[in-house]
């Protein structure tokens, strides 16, 4: 509606006054355009040549910022016969840019007309009216396919959850499966891998560690022996002290590790733990011998609560230690062998976790992992 309005208003002056106007340019037809400004319905008026260049204009006594938002907004010359519409808003009035060709008599495009039609109230009125009422019917049209494909949307994302759940479970058992089977290559039983992915966690919680870095803990804490597998049962099961060289295939265990896990995108965030967990804080430890920082805090903090339950752990060859006596050897080698800040933070909570964990049977053990698991995975 506004659009026939404002053309019906710009066709008044395709008439031969307005040819005759255009043609004398100059100042007088500069004051007769300003003159028909006024009898009509336009905030301002604009002609040009059939080139696009611009040959006069006049803007009314209100135009104010409304010739500037004009002058922005790009042009589309129409073909003869045809007319281009724009809407406009400046300073909250609504205008329609209206142009449209003047036509000589050979029906060949002569001049542009263009006019700022400003729109009455009632047609701005009319206009938002109708956008409200689109805006309205988009809305519900949403609404009414959203209600429609609810039931499928929900079934596909009850799905895609179930099957997220099954392949983490997968996962889940293949680290209890390949961890376990590992630790029983060199013992009677893989409680020791429970209990030190126990510690690990209830540590890393002690030092406020973020939920990324304890699940990749508990993945390389169950699996930080898993290089053992590479290693000769000749090597594993000695039972009295390895040689130098047997020491050296023995250290290849992490690499081995390494190996194993990188190629599984789930397995391989173990990495920093079966990797590092040989590492000294005085840079004696290996593969690779770095030291201080520069060895992951998930292996500085790793490599404290293994030593720890070996030391209270019996074995064929020793028996277990007194918790006093441990504590004592991991003081000892803090800042040597072990990062002094882990030492000491564990230090104070060891006597209440070995109490709980160092202390539990494989039953225990194996339900509280599965309640840690669920809460991080």
């Amino acid at each position: 509606m506004a659009f026939e309005q404002a053309a019906a208003s710009a066709r008044h002056f395709d008439s031969p006054e307005m040819r005759k106007l255009v043609a004398a340019d100059s100042q007088m037809s500069l004051l007769e355009l300003a003159k028909l400004l006024e009898n009509s319905s336009f905030a301002g008026i604009r002609i040009f040549d059939s080139s696009g260049k611009s040959l006069m204009e006049a803007w009314g006594m209100e135009a104010g910022s409304l010739r500037s938002t004009v002058q922005a907004h790009q042009h589309v010359f129409p073909k003869p016969g045809k007319q281009h519409y724009n809407w406009l808003t400046n300073e909250d009035e609504d205008f329609v840019q209206v142009l449209i060709p003047l036509l000589d008599s050979m029906r060949v495009t002569e001049v542009y007309f263009e006019g700022v039609y400003r729109l009455d109230v009632g047609t701005r009125y009319a206009r938002k009216h109708q956008a409200r009422n689109a805006t309205l019917t988009s809305f519900v049209a949403v609404i009414l396919i959203l209600i429609l494909l609810y039931p499928v949307l929900l079934g596909l994302t009850r799905r895609s959850e179930s099957l997220s759940q099954s392949l983490l479970d997968s996962n889940l058992e293949l680290l209890q499966s390949l961890g376990s089977a590992i630790a029983k290559r060199d013992a009677d039983t893989d409680t020791h891998n429970y209990r030190v992915t126990l510690y690990s966690v209830r540590l890393a919680e002690t030092m406020n560690l973020n939920r990324d870095s304890i699940e990749s803990l508990i993945v390389g804490a169950f699996l930080h022996d898993v290089g053992k597998i590479g290693v000769p049962d000749q090597i594993l099961l000695k039972p009295g002290r390895l040689t130098a060289d047997e020491f050296e295939i023995m250290k290849r265990h992490v690499v081995f590790g390494g190996e194993i896990i990188q190629d599984s995108t789930w397995l391989k965030r173990a990495r920093d733990v079966v990797l590092f967990h040989h590492e000294k804080f005085d840079g004696s430890g290996y593969p690779h011998g770095i030291y201080g920082k520069d060895i992951p805090l998930s292996a500085r903090l790793f490599a404290v609560v293994d030593v720890f339950d070996a030391l209270m752990s019996k074995r064929p060859y020793k028996e277990s230690l007194l918790i006093d006596d441990a504590l004592k050897i991991l003081q000892d080698g803090a800042g040597g062998h072990f990062d002094p800040e882990v030492v000491g933070i564990f230090i104070t909570v060891a006597a209440t976790l070995y109490g709980e964990i160092g202390q539990s049977d494989r039953g225990y053990l194996q339900k509280t992992l599965k309640v840690i698991i669920k809460k991080y995975f």
